[in-house]
């Protein structure tokens, strides 16, 4: 059954993780006229576009759990319809409040991560994980085609039509998934969510999370703020900027599967050596180029490239903490990124407002990759289950 039904089963569910993040990132390359249009502040703002990062971060933990104990199938499925109501409502409110509630709950579309990621998983055996995750991971490209499309759709049919067309392309996708997919069958034993929260115990887990915090988090954060960077430092028009967010884009989610295939090859310590070190050296060189467009852009790719084998090669680690709570570890790991990706932008509007200018971020952002680095190199033997096993 695994044979017929694995590639059929990454495939639809890349497919469908795809689509769900076009919706989870609906407001970051609209984010300009949207505060235009309802007189937003900075920080008003910014707290829109970190909204659904909230939401779908916090939840990807029962997600990933009730994935594991009633099937991929099911709860992806249910999880796209139910992102259709509130996507037709935000199509009809003329308030930033209740457009803000509307954005909480489009948030749910950001927990088709660890659904995708724990469905998938099952298809396949421990040797390959680091490649298949990687590959599943490529849905991230949702946030390519939504700064390139929603840009376009807002300029040619208006707001409401950016949500309206969201909602009709869920229920087709939710339709193609539904048919062309099936479940493996159930554990024998189904865990409590209790039971399944052990993993909490696991010093590793939160090894994962803190890089994943940074990894994917500096991926979100920067996928929904650099249209905001490009409009407000280089005076780029929204759809230049979403143009350009999205080979931000492209390039952190095409690289993913390679960061899995190198831990595969050589360890994910090794490669997560590299990437920490690349991201102090690249978040220096975006705090002194702010106002160079060439240098930043630079920094800001390489960044790209850096975020991308990282989060490839978190991941590889996820299904060797614990194989019998994969979809717990997936739940916590994945919600610790999307964590990692609400509060940036946030804390960005916060210092833009206090001091006129982006540095101190960047400098932040640099702290914390010193941080990971430091743990990495103190965590040689990472227990990864209550056997003792190690992951390196």
């Amino acid at each position: 059954m695994r044979q017929n039904g694995s590639a059929l089963a990454l495939g639809l569910s890349t497919m469908a993780m795809m689509a769900s993040f076009v919706i989870w990132s609906v407001f970051s390359p609209i984010a300009g006229q949207i505060q235009e249009l309802f007189h937003l502040s900075t920080i008003q703002k910014s707290v829109l576009i970190a909204t659904p990062v909230l939401l779908g971060s916090i939840l990807r933990i029962p997600m990933g759990i009730y994935t594991d104990r009633f099937g991929g199938k099911r709860v992806f499925a249910s999880t796209m319809l139910f992102l259709v109501i509130p996507l037709l409502l935000a199509g009809w409110v003329h308030s930033y409040w209740l457009l803000l509630l509307c954005a909480l709950f489009i948030g749910m579309a950001g927990t088709t991560f660890a659904i995708s990621l724990t469905y998938v998983s099952r298809w396949f055996p421990p040797e390959r994980q680091g490649l298949v995750l990687g590959l599943a991971g490529l849905g991230n490209l949702g946030g390519a085609a939504a700064s390139y499309a929603l840009p376009f759709v807002f300029n040619s049919y208006g707001l409401e039509w950016v949500f309206w067309s969201l909602a009709i392309m869920i229920v087709i996708v939710t339709a193609l998934f539904w048919i062309g997919t099936k479940d493996l069958p159930a554990p024998a034993k189904v865990k409590t969510f209790k039971q399944s929260m052990v993993v909490l115990k696991e010093p590793s887990t939160w090894y994962l999370s803190t890089f994943y915090f940074l990894t994917f988090g500096g991926f979100v954060a920067f996928s929904v703020y650099l249209p905001t960077f490009l409009k407000d430092l280089f005076q780029l028009s929204a759809t230049e900027a979403g143009v350009k967010t999205a080979g931000f884009v492209v390039i952190a989610t095409l690289i993913r599967p390679l960061g899995g295939y190198l831990a595969d090859r050589i360890g994910s310590r090794r490669v997560l050596v590299v990437v920490f070190a690349g991201i102090i050296i690249t978040s220096l060189a975006m705090s002194v180029s702010l106002h160079q467009f060439t240098g930043f852009s630079a920094s800001c790719l390489t960044a790209a490239a850096l975020l991308g084998v990282g989060n490839g090669a978190v991941f590889k680690m996820v299904p060797e903490v614990s194989s019998g709570n994969t979809g717990a570890v997936t739940g916590i790991v994945g919600a610790a990124g999307g964590v990692g990706g609400f509060f940036p932008p946030i804390i960005l509007g916060i210092v833009k407002d206090l001091s006129g200018a982006y540095t101190i971020g960047f400098v932040m952002l640099m702290l914390f990759a010193c941080g990971c680095l430091y743990m990495n190199h103190a965590t040689k033997r990472m227990v990864i289950n209550k056997q003792g096993a190690t992951a390196v």
